[in-house]
């Protein structure tokens, strides 16, 4: 009579449990299970070659409202990096943006051929997760349209590797249309960017395609002062091309 008793009891109580179970709501163990997939705010990539220095690498950069781990895909599935958060950063709430720049090896070294074997063009995949598990997805369509170098006009030395000296105050920077690649071939330039700087200065400005030259702002540079500067011609997908310039102000 008694063992009847504790049979029935036992599987009144597992039935009850189950039942329980069943009509529980989702613990945040499951909470997997409701993720989205949400865009990413930006996922570029880009090539930058300096015509000065004849090195080239890439550039990528992201951002988000948050993300605890990052994987970029080749168009041939290849992963190219990846990169997670840790500890007190993952408690935090992850990453927002990242801005990557690669190694720039010299061409003599690199030669465009492999540098574009090594990065074909196609559409790169950004994927990344949040603190919630929800997947964050992006697109990079990367070109092998890069820029000529833009020609400069002023202030130049009087040889190839010289600064241009006694440069009057305020500055003028001033270069030639860029209007091909670096291979010759027809390309549109959407922009410009100067860049001067040195240990106190570091001046950058973006222009349109028809701006070409720049007055530096009176005051920020110094008598008798010398100073390094670039000039960039940016293309429609992105890809950045570098001539550099130095001289020295007059007093």
């Amino acid at each position: 009579m008694n063992r009847q008793l504790v049979t029935i009891s036992k599987a009144v109580l597992v039935s009850a449990a189950l039942a329980a179970a069943t009509s529980m709501p989702a613990s945040a163990g499951d909470s997997r299970k409701a993720a989205r997939t949400i865009p990413l705010k930006a996922s570029t990539m880009i090539i930058e070659y300096n015509a000065s220095a004849d090195d080239i690498g890439i550039q990528f950069f992201l951002d988000s409202d948050g993300w605890q781990s990052v994987e970029i895909f080749s168009p041939k599935g290849e992963q190219i990096f990846g990169a997670e958060t840790e500890g007190s950063l993952t408690r935090q709430g992850g990453g927002t943006e990242l801005f990557l720049e690669s190694v720039e090896p010299e061409i003599a070294d690199l030669p465009f051929e492999r540098f574009f074997r090594r990065f074909p063009e196609g559409t790169y995949k950004f994927r990344a997760r949040d603190n919630d598990g929800n997947l964050l997805k992006g697109n990079a369509e990367f070109t092998h349209d890069i820029p000529a170098g833009p020609a400069l006009i002023t202030p130049v030395g009087s040889g190839e590797d010289e600064c241009a000296v006694n440069v009057p105050l305020p500055v003028l920077i001033a270069w030639d249309a860029v209007e091909t690649s670096n291979f010759g071939l027809p390309l549109e330039i959407v922009g410009y960017e100067v860049i001067v700087e040195n240990d106190d200065v570091n001046f950058d400005v973006k222009f349109p395609a028809d701006v070409l030259d720049l007055t530096v702002p009176n005051g920020l540079l110094k008598p008798g002062t010398g100073y390094i500067f670039e000039v960039l011609a940016i293309e429609e997908s992105g890809n950045q091309t570098i001539t550099e310039g130095c001289f020295t102000t007059e007093g």
